[in-house]
């Protein structure tokens, strides 16, 4: 088992904002067709601003806890600041994670950018 740091266990052993989001705006779903991880990501936002995220991820571990954590790192942000954030800054904030997972920040970087695709396209928000 790869070596994780503390908050990638903490996120997967007690993972923030799991599950479905009642009135979400935009949902969007990745995949990782190399290793089949796939996430979805609901947010609702009012005023350009992402106010509440949820996600559903099957996954390893560090899946799971880079899911988590980007549903913190995205809430509270304008959709603007939200698109700014790279796989790296998803990494950073789990304490890093072992090479052979960093697909994991990647998908979540992913996730991030077509769930606000996915409300642009809508026309709740250009």
């Amino acid at each position: 088992m790869p070596e994780y740091s503390p908050t990638i266990l903490d996120h997967f052993q007690h993972p923030r904002n799991l599950g479905d989001l009642e009135g979400a705006d935009a949902v969007a779903e990745v995949e990782n067709p190399a290793c089949g991880d796939r996430t979805r990501l609901a947010v609702r936002i009012t005023d350009g601003r992402i106010v509440a995220a949820r996600f559903r991820t099957e996954g390893c571990p560090a899946a799971i806890a880079a899911s988590s954590i980007t549903t913190e790192l995205i809430t509270g942000r304008t959709l603007e600041e939200a698109a700014l954030l790279r796989d790296a800054d998803v990494a950073d904030a789990l304490g890093g994670l072992p090479r052979n997972k960093l697909h994991c920040s990647v998908l979540a970087e992913d996730v991030i950018r077509a769930v606000i695709q996915e409300y642009r396209a809508r026309g709740d928000g250009a």
